[in-house]
């Protein structure tokens, strides 16, 4: 099976929520109570939640001298070297040859390491449960399983999310841009950037003004993660003899207090 991707067509996103919808209802997500946020972007919510997997971002963006809305859609990247799969101790995280990068709830243990790894600071954590676990997309892996695609693309009314090989949605996106060079900017997120993604994005704005990162590395991170993650135990040791070193002198102090002859009043 041919590696998937989704190619996110800002100019062809008229904003209207139906992907977040979809997403809500296909991965059985909560309703929340949220608030309005305001820079970067203008939305409700604000940002992704454990129960918010992927998120529509309104930005008001100066495009042709005149101030315009361009949308964003923010999710999992679903990189092609995935750090938080390298960071993840117990395997909860793993690369699908088809393109997902799927999270295994049975094997998570809330470390929250992917959530250090991640260079676009995708997976939340559940704060709010009493046994809490990660939470990211997983690009509907279920669904492609049975030969359907993700929910967020099969709802879009425009086609801002297409959907299909990824060789074939690179050129698809290279083919928009030629078509209108005037109108979109001429890059590619996530062509590049941490070695790669099986998310697309291209916008007639520049990525950083949708409230993509724009500083990722264009290499895969995952070997850095890897030796971070080697150190770990070390570190853990460490910091273990540091805290025992630390509760034995204060043992130590208390007992000589105890000891010491009082001063009668």
């Amino acid at each position: 099976m041919a590696m998937k991707a989704m190619l996110i067509d800002a100019m062809r996103c008229i904003g209207c929520r139906g992907c977040q919808v979809a997403c809500k209802t296909w991965n059985g997500r909560k309703a929340e109570k949220t608030e309005f946020f305001s820079g970067p972007g203008y939305q409700n919510p604000g940002d992704l939640s454990a129960e918010t997997l992927t998120l529509i971002t309104y930005n008001e963006v100066q495009v042709n001298g005149r101030f315009d809305w361009v949308f964003g859609k923010k999710q999992c990247m679903h990189c092609n070297t995935p750090a938080c799969a390298a960071a993840c101790p117990v395997g909860a995280l793993k690369k699908l040859e088809s393109g997902p990068v799927i999270y295994q709830k049975h094997r998570c243990i809330g470390c929250r390491y992917c959530m250090l790894a991640c260079p676009f600071e995708i997976p939340r954590f559940e704060y709010d449960s009493a046994n809490p676990y990660i939470t990211k997309c997983t690009m509907c892996a279920d669904r492609l399983e049975t030969g359907g695609v993700p929910a967020c693309s099969k709802v879009c009314p425009t086609g801002a999310i297409a959907f299909g090989d990824r060789d074939e949605m690179i050129r698809e996106a290279q083919h928009r841009i030629n078509q209108n060079p005037s109108g979109y900017y001429h890059e590619i997120y996530g062509l590049e950037e941490a070695g790669g993604t099986c998310v697309l994005h291209i916008s007639n704005v520049p990525f950083d003004k949708l409230g993509h990162r724009t500083d990722v590395p264009k290499h895969a991170v995952n070997k850095d993660t890897e030796q971070a993650m080697e150190a770990i135990p070390i570190v853990m040791l460490g910091l273990a003899a540091l805290l025992g070193g630390i509760y034995m002198l204060r043992t130590r102090t208390v007992h000589h207090e105890s000891d010491a002859p009082r001063a009668d009043g």
